[in-house]
């Protein structure tokens, strides 16, 4: 599970890929994080450590490579949600027809 500030920079820089077609510099993260330069760079090495994005040249930020836009869920809560999508009605069942 991704720290708030963690998760924050990963929106932040696939909404900036996506909608700008580039990545953001370091003092538009400050601009739109709130934070300083270094706690944005561990953030940054911390994203990396866990796979998220792929960041070769630490001098510049429009180096990263997005590996992952989301945040992954933990196993728990995937299996919860494939649980919650499998169909109500079951064939031959005539609830269909008397609950909706």
């Amino acid at each position: 599970m991704l720290a708030d500030m963690d998760r924050k920079i990963l929106r932040i820089l696939f909404n900036y890929l996506s909608g700008r077609r580039r990545l953001p510099t370091i003092h538009e993260l400050e601009i739109k994080t709130g934070k300083r330069k270094e706690e944005l760079l561990r953030s940054l090495r911390e994203l990396e450590k866990l796979q998220y994005i792929e960041w070769k040249d630490k001098a510049n930020l429009q180096s990263i490579v997005i590996i992952e836009k989301w945040e992954r869920e933990e196993p728990a809560i995937a299996e919860a949600r494939k649980q919650q999508n499998q169909p109500m009605i079951k064939e031959g069942n005539a609830d269909y027809w008397t609950m909706y």
